[in-house]
Protein backbone atom coordinates (compact mmCIF):
# COMPACT_ATOMS: atom_id res chain seq x y z
CA UNK A 1 0.00 0.00 0.00
CA UNK A 2 1.48 3.63 -1.16
CA UNK A 3 0.96 6.14 1.30
CA UNK A 4 0.93 10.09 0.08
CA UNK A 5 3.81 12.16 2.34
CA UNK A 6 2.64 14.85 4.41
CA UNK A 7 2.91 18.45 3.04
CA UNK A 8 5.84 19.03 5.81
CA UNK A 9 6.79 22.85 4.88
CA UNK A 10 5.08 23.02 1.84
CA UNK A 11 3.30 26.28 1.32
CA UNK A 12 2.84 26.48 -2.42
CA UNK A 13 -0.76 24.81 -3.57
CA UNK A 14 0.66 23.68 -7.33
CA UNK A 15 3.47 21.78 -5.70
CA UNK A 16 1.20 20.42 -3.10
CA UNK A 17 -1.18 19.12 -6.29
CA UNK A 18 1.48 17.71 -8.80
CA UNK A 19 3.43 16.16 -6.50
CA UNK A 20 0.66 14.06 -4.69
CA UNK A 21 1.15 14.86 -1.67
CA UNK A 22 -1.66 14.19 1.35
CA UNK A 23 -3.81 17.51 1.95
CA UNK A 24 -7.16 18.10 3.31
CA UNK A 25 -9.30 19.87 0.64
CA UNK A 26 -10.12 23.68 1.89
CA UNK A 27 -11.55 24.61 -1.54
CA UNK A 28 -14.35 25.79 0.16
CA UNK A 29 -12.91 28.51 1.30
CA UNK A 30 -13.60 30.17 -2.29
CA UNK A 31 -17.38 29.69 -1.98
CA UNK A 32 -17.13 31.30 1.32
CA UNK A 33 -15.01 34.09 0.17
CA UNK A 34 -17.88 34.78 -2.92
CA UNK A 35 -20.53 34.19 -0.95
CA UNK A 36 -19.58 36.78 2.24
CA UNK A 37 -18.84 39.54 -0.85
CA UNK A 38 -16.11 41.50 1.70
CA UNK A 39 -14.40 44.26 0.48
CA UNK A 40 -11.51 42.85 3.13
CA UNK A 41 -11.12 40.23 4.67
CA UNK A 42 -8.89 38.72 7.99
CA UNK A 43 -8.24 35.58 8.76
CA UNK A 44 -6.50 35.08 11.80
CA UNK A 45 -4.92 31.64 12.97
CA UNK A 46 -1.85 30.71 14.95
CA UNK A 47 1.48 29.53 13.42
CA UNK A 48 1.59 26.39 10.84
CA UNK A 49 -1.94 26.58 10.71
CA UNK A 50 -1.69 26.14 6.58
CA UNK A 51 -2.42 30.02 6.23
CA UNK A 52 0.16 30.97 3.19
CA UNK A 53 -0.69 27.55 1.76
CA UNK A 54 -4.55 28.70 1.58
CA UNK A 55 -3.18 31.85 0.03
CA UNK A 56 -1.49 30.28 -2.73
CA UNK A 57 -4.73 28.11 -3.29
CA UNK A 58 -6.88 31.46 -3.37
CA UNK A 59 -4.22 32.80 -6.19
CA UNK A 60 -4.21 29.23 -8.17
CA UNK A 61 -8.08 29.51 -8.62
CA UNK A 62 -8.85 33.44 -8.91
CA UNK A 63 -5.71 34.19 -10.91
CA UNK A 64 -6.00 35.28 -14.88
CA UNK A 65 -2.10 34.11 -14.74
CA UNK A 66 0.21 34.92 -17.50
CA UNK A 67 3.79 33.82 -18.55
CA UNK A 68 6.31 36.36 -18.92
CA UNK A 69 5.27 37.24 -22.31
CA UNK A 70 1.72 37.96 -21.46
CA UNK A 71 0.83 34.50 -22.74
CA UNK A 72 -2.97 32.98 -20.51
CA UNK A 73 -1.76 30.08 -18.42
CA UNK A 74 -4.43 27.72 -17.13
CA UNK A 75 -4.05 26.11 -13.72
CA UNK A 76 -7.90 24.92 -13.45
CA UNK A 77 -6.66 21.72 -13.88
CA UNK A 78 -5.16 21.74 -10.17
CA UNK A 79 -9.00 21.82 -8.75
CA UNK A 80 -9.80 19.07 -10.28
CA UNK A 81 -11.83 16.24 -8.14
CA UNK A 82 -12.06 19.09 -5.27
CA UNK A 83 -14.53 20.16 -3.72
CA UNK A 84 -15.25 24.05 -5.29
CA UNK A 85 -15.68 22.06 -8.49
CA UNK A 86 -18.89 20.71 -7.29
CA UNK A 87 -20.38 24.30 -5.78
CA UNK A 88 -22.21 25.49 -9.19
CA UNK A 89 -21.16 27.34 -12.11
CA UNK A 90 -21.42 30.74 -10.43
CA UNK A 91 -18.35 30.05 -8.24
CA UNK A 92 -16.60 28.22 -11.27
CA UNK A 93 -16.88 31.48 -13.07
CA UNK A 94 -14.66 32.60 -11.24
CA UNK A 95 -12.02 30.73 -12.09
CA UNK A 96 -8.75 32.46 -13.61
CA UNK A 97 -10.49 35.48 -14.18
CA UNK A 98 -8.65 38.32 -11.81
CA UNK A 99 -5.05 40.07 -11.71
CA UNK A 100 -3.97 39.47 -8.38
CA UNK A 101 -1.47 40.38 -6.05
CA UNK A 102 -0.07 37.93 -3.91
CA UNK A 103 2.20 39.65 -0.64
CA UNK A 104 4.08 37.77 2.10
CA UNK A 105 4.78 40.64 5.04
CA UNK A 106 7.38 38.18 6.70
CA UNK A 107 10.69 39.58 5.02
CA UNK A 108 9.85 42.51 7.84
CA UNK A 109 11.26 40.41 10.79
CA UNK A 110 14.07 42.57 11.21
CA UNK A 111 16.05 43.88 13.84
CA UNK A 112 15.60 47.56 12.92
CA UNK A 113 12.92 49.64 10.92
CA UNK A 114 16.19 50.20 7.93
CA UNK A 115 16.63 46.83 7.22
CA UNK A 116 13.10 46.07 7.77
CA UNK A 117 11.92 48.59 4.84
CA UNK A 118 14.20 47.35 2.59
CA UNK A 119 12.99 43.53 3.32
CA UNK A 120 9.53 44.79 2.47
CA UNK A 121 10.39 46.84 -0.63
CA UNK A 122 12.33 43.90 -1.79
CA UNK A 123 9.05 41.99 -1.44
CA UNK A 124 6.81 44.37 -3.20
CA UNK A 125 9.62 45.05 -6.08
CA UNK A 126 9.41 41.14 -6.65
CA UNK A 127 5.38 40.89 -7.40
CA UNK A 128 6.05 44.03 -9.48
CA UNK A 129 8.69 41.79 -11.37
CA UNK A 130 6.27 39.09 -11.45
CA UNK A 131 3.73 41.28 -13.28
CA UNK A 132 5.92 43.25 -15.36
CA UNK A 133 4.38 41.63 -19.12
CA UNK A 134 2.01 44.19 -18.47
CA UNK A 135 4.68 46.97 -19.32
CA UNK A 136 4.80 45.73 -23.17
CA UNK A 137 1.23 47.25 -23.23
CA UNK A 138 1.38 50.67 -25.11
CA UNK A 139 -1.63 51.49 -22.80
CA UNK A 140 1.55 51.72 -19.82
CA UNK A 141 3.56 53.76 -21.48
CA UNK A 142 2.89 56.69 -19.20
CA UNK A 143 3.45 54.22 -16.01
CA UNK A 144 6.03 52.19 -17.51
CA UNK A 145 8.87 54.66 -16.01
CA UNK A 146 7.21 54.48 -11.64
CA UNK A 147 6.86 51.17 -12.46
CA UNK A 148 10.16 50.35 -13.34
CA UNK A 149 11.99 52.74 -10.76
CA UNK A 150 9.72 50.57 -7.85
CA UNK A 151 10.45 46.91 -9.22
CA UNK A 152 14.32 48.02 -9.45
CA UNK A 153 13.89 49.17 -5.83
CA UNK A 154 15.49 52.83 -6.75
CA UNK A 155 12.07 54.59 -5.94
CA UNK A 156 11.73 56.82 -3.41
CA UNK A 157 9.76 55.66 0.28
CA UNK A 158 6.47 57.77 -0.45
CA UNK A 159 6.48 55.49 -3.75
CA UNK A 160 6.66 52.33 -2.10
CA UNK A 161 3.73 53.73 0.28
CA UNK A 162 1.00 53.69 -2.11
CA UNK A 163 2.73 50.90 -4.19
CA UNK A 164 -0.16 48.06 -4.03
CA UNK A 165 -2.89 50.92 -5.06
CA UNK A 166 -0.47 52.03 -8.33
CA UNK A 167 0.23 48.75 -8.81
CA UNK A 168 -3.82 47.80 -8.78
CA UNK A 169 -4.35 50.66 -11.14
CA UNK A 170 -2.02 49.46 -13.93
CA UNK A 171 -2.97 45.66 -13.75
CA UNK A 172 -6.66 46.88 -13.93
CA UNK A 173 -5.67 48.60 -16.73
CA UNK A 174 -3.79 45.67 -18.67
CA UNK A 175 -6.87 43.29 -17.87
CA UNK A 176 -10.05 45.31 -17.52
CA UNK A 177 -10.38 43.86 -14.19
CA UNK A 178 -10.07 44.58 -10.74
CA UNK A 179 -7.73 43.31 -8.60
CA UNK A 180 -7.55 40.36 -5.92
CA UNK A 181 -4.61 41.51 -3.45
CA UNK A 182 -3.57 38.68 -0.25
CA UNK A 183 -1.58 40.14 2.05
CA UNK A 184 0.32 37.45 4.01
CA UNK A 185 0.90 37.35 7.34
CA UNK A 186 0.50 41.09 7.93
CA UNK A 187 1.78 41.22 11.59
CA UNK A 188 4.79 39.68 11.75
CA UNK A 189 6.51 43.00 10.73
CA UNK A 190 4.35 45.23 13.12
CA UNK A 191 4.86 42.37 16.50
CA UNK A 192 8.93 42.30 15.90
CA UNK A 193 8.81 46.14 15.77
CA UNK A 194 7.18 46.25 18.86
CA UNK A 195 9.77 43.78 20.37
CA UNK A 196 12.46 45.53 19.19
CA UNK A 197 11.49 48.94 19.68
CA UNK A 198 10.70 50.50 16.37
CA UNK A 199 6.73 50.36 16.35
CA UNK A 200 6.01 53.82 15.59
CA UNK A 201 8.18 54.05 12.40
CA UNK A 202 6.51 50.38 11.16
CA UNK A 203 2.95 50.80 12.36
CA UNK A 204 3.14 54.42 10.21
CA UNK A 205 4.89 52.84 7.11
CA UNK A 206 2.05 49.39 7.07
CA UNK A 207 -0.65 51.85 8.12
CA UNK A 208 0.29 53.62 4.63
CA UNK A 209 0.17 50.99 2.91
CA UNK A 210 -2.86 49.41 3.70
CA UNK A 211 -4.73 52.45 3.86
CA UNK A 212 -3.63 52.96 -0.05
CA UNK A 213 -4.68 49.48 -1.09
CA UNK A 214 -7.46 48.58 1.40
CA UNK A 215 -9.50 51.58 1.87
CA UNK A 216 -9.11 53.93 -0.98
CA UNK A 217 -8.47 51.66 -4.09
CA UNK A 218 -10.93 52.05 -6.52
CA UNK A 219 -9.04 48.97 -8.70
CA UNK A 220 -9.94 46.65 -5.78
CA UNK A 221 -12.17 43.60 -6.10
CA UNK A 222 -11.32 42.09 -2.64
CA UNK A 223 -8.53 41.51 -0.38
CA UNK A 224 -7.97 38.96 1.77
CA UNK A 225 -5.24 39.69 5.01
CA UNK A 226 -3.89 36.57 7.21
CA UNK A 227 -2.05 36.80 10.40
CA UNK A 228 -1.63 35.29 13.97
CA UNK A 229 -2.39 38.64 16.04
CA UNK A 230 -6.28 40.17 15.93
CA UNK A 231 -4.77 43.86 16.40
CA UNK A 232 -8.30 45.69 15.38
CA UNK A 233 -7.37 49.00 16.83
CA UNK A 234 -4.19 49.72 15.12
Amino acid sequence: MNHKPLPIGIDNFEMLVTRGYYFIDKTMLIKELLDKKGSVNLFTRPRRFGKTLNMSMLQYFFEDARDDKGEKLDNSYLFDGLRIMEAGEQYISHMGQYPVINLTLKGGKQPDFELAYIMLKRQIADEYMRHKFILMDERLAEQKERYLQIMREQADREAYVDALQFLSKCLEQYYGKKVIILIDEYDVPLENAHLCGFYGEMIAFIRSLFESALKTNSSLEFAVVTGCLRISKE
